[in-house]
């Protein structure tokens, strides 16, 4: 299929910034992490000394572990399996036992013949699909993802940085409101990032590995002998080595992981997406105001009536991105914790679509680099905006009289600036009416929009 003919834009137009995820998510992908568990799981088995299959050989555990390179022919055959038959085997219609005739195909005529019933051994198909979708959510958050918010991350602060001391107007209820800087403003999606990072980056999936209703009943039957919990505790580490996003067992489930811990992590995706597009329409109402100049790419047409355009589309597609995949993320925490009795299948096809809400956000997030790399802050426009509202310096006079001990300050500069458009001449003619000592005077003459700013640069540099 070629790109233009996909359905999905993850697929289609905006593959380029998608195709780390395909490999993950992608059928083929879970295909891969499936025969991955089922080997692995074989593998332990062959370790434990309590349990009936031959120790494997060094070669023998390679053969093994190459199996784990699927490729696009192996991923054909197994879905022959599950959809029409392949060979000898007929169709299975179900996608896991087809990967577990696949390995067996894959392993008949070696060394390892005498050991194929052991794959699979004791397990439900929902043991191999949920650390196969842990396995995935792993990858795609811990490699993908994450490096992905982390870039913009270190973007905007750099930003809050560079444009720490450059004061601008603040609106509060769309109204001109005490100054504030370009960089505490950025400081403050960056801090609110930041939280949402760290959350993800300390963040473990659960996984089960306990049978068909969550009681390791196969299991204890075969080997009473055996600590189940302690060798699904060994299992499951053997996939935590160099992962940002780990996984741990729990033990107490029904045929199915309850799937919280998908709903906890996709709730912290959605947070951190909803700060994001809170950036983008800041950014957007920056833009429209001219207080953030985009700088033009040689050939890009913004309008196809008005040549003079610059759009702020990077923003935008990122808002809308961002936006989409918020709507899956809800649908997946509210849907998947939710399973009738011991298990049923709706959560099946749910689960298949992690990757497209994943491919959303990341969509976002690299709309909103790339737009962040064309801006610059227009320092004239903004300084002449602020100096135009000297009506905002009205706070700090009437705080400073009434640390004086001044009659009513509050309602005196009320009457002075409420509804009027005063002047900074109007406050220095009050100023100089006022009952307040020379020195009191000269300071509140050296307030100015451009100059109140709190200490907007320290919070930047010291959070």
């Amino acid at each position: 299929m070629h790109h233009l003919e996909a359905i999905s834009p993850v697929d289609g137009r905006y593959r380029k910034h998608t195709e780390p995820l395909a490999d993950i998510f992608s059928e083929k992908g879970l295909i891969r992490n499936r025969v991955k568990v089922e080997g692995e799981y074989l593998l332990s088995l062959s370790e434990h000394p309590q349990i009936g299959t031959r120790e494997f050989s060094g070669e023998e555990k390679d053969l093994i572990r190459r199996l784990y390179d699927v490729s696009t022919e192996d991923a054909g055959v197994v879905n022959a399996i599950e959809v029409k038959g392949h060979g000898n085997i007929k169709a299975t219609n179900h996608d896991v036992k087809a990967v577990e005739y696949f390995m067996k195909e894959k392993l008949r005529g070696t060394s390892l013949e005498d050991s194929l019933e052991w794959i699979h051994f004791a397990l439900t198909s929902e043991d191999v699909n949920n650390l196969a979708y842990g396995l995935m959510l792993s990858d795609g958050v811990g490699e993908v993802v994450l490096p992905s918010v982390e870039e913009l991350y270190e973007t905007i602060e750099g930003l809050a940085k560079q444009y720490k001391d450059i004061p601008m107007l603040a609106r509060t209820h769309g109204q001109p409101a005490s100054p504030t800087t370009f960089g505490k403003e950025f400081k403050v999606f960056a801090s609110r990032l930041r939280r949402q990072l760290d959350q993800l980056g300390a963040y473990e999936i659960l996984v089960k590995l306990n049978g068909a209703t969550g009681n390791y009943d196969a299991h204890h039957v075969a080997y009473p002998q055996v600590d189940w919990i302690e060798f699904t505790r060994d299992f499951v580490e053997r996939f935590n080595d160099g992962r940002k996003v780990r996984l741990k067992p729990n033990f107490v489930t029904t045929q199915i992981e309850p799937h919280d811990t998908y709903a906890e992590l996709f709730d912290n995706l959605r947070r951190l997406n909803t700060v994001l597009i809170g950036f983008d329409q800041d950014m957007w109402r920056y833009i429209s105001d001219d207080w953030i100049k985009q700088k033009p790419v040689e050939g890009e047409v913004g309008s196809s009536t008005m040549p003079h355009k610059v759009n702020p589309i990077d923003f935008e597609n990122s808002e809308g991105n961002l936006g989409l995949a918020n709507v899956l993320f809800g649908y997946f925490s509210s849907k998947l914790p939710v399973s009738r009795l011991q298990r049923d299948l709706s959560d099946s096809t749910v689960e298949r679509n992690f990757g497209v809400a994943l491919g959303h956000s990341l969509i976002g997030y690299k709309s909103a680099q790339k737009g962040l790399s064309k801006i610059a802050v227009n320092e004239q426009k903004v300084v002449e905006e602020l100096e135009n509202h000297p009506e905002i310096i009205s706070e700090a006079i009437q705080t400073v009289l009434r640390r004086e001990r001044a009659e009513m300050p509050y309602e005196r500069l009320k009457e002075l600036t409420r509804g009027r458009k005063p002047t900074m001449d109007n406050f220095r003619i009050f100023i100089d009416g006022l009952d307040v000592s020379q020195k009191v005077k000269e300071e509140l003459s050296q307030i100015s929009p451009t100059n109140y700013t709190g200490i907007a640069r320290l919070l930047v540099e010291s959070q």
